[in-house]
């Protein structure tokens, strides 16, 4: 005989388990952005240029390390 069987599937039961992105915590959000325009702003930021040339080098499998400024 089978063993234990659940009233819902195991679909059902990941669509109703609670995720880490369900709540937003608004002052962590702010901080974060806050954090991410200073370092902007010191010129601690990638360009856009910079970004795109490292991710289509691993794209292609090459090996890469993380662009500077």
């Amino acid at each position: 005989m089978g063993g234990l069987q659940l009233s819902r599937s195991k679909r059902d039961l990941m669509d109703d388990a609670k995720s880490i992105f369900d709540e937003i915590d608004e002052t962590e959000e702010a901080r974060a952005i806050a954090e991410a325009e200073a370092e902007i702003d010191a010129g601690q930021g990638v360009s856009h240029k910079k970004a795109r040339q490292w991710l289509r080098k691993l794209a292609k499998g090459k090996a890469a390390p993380p662009p500077c400024k």
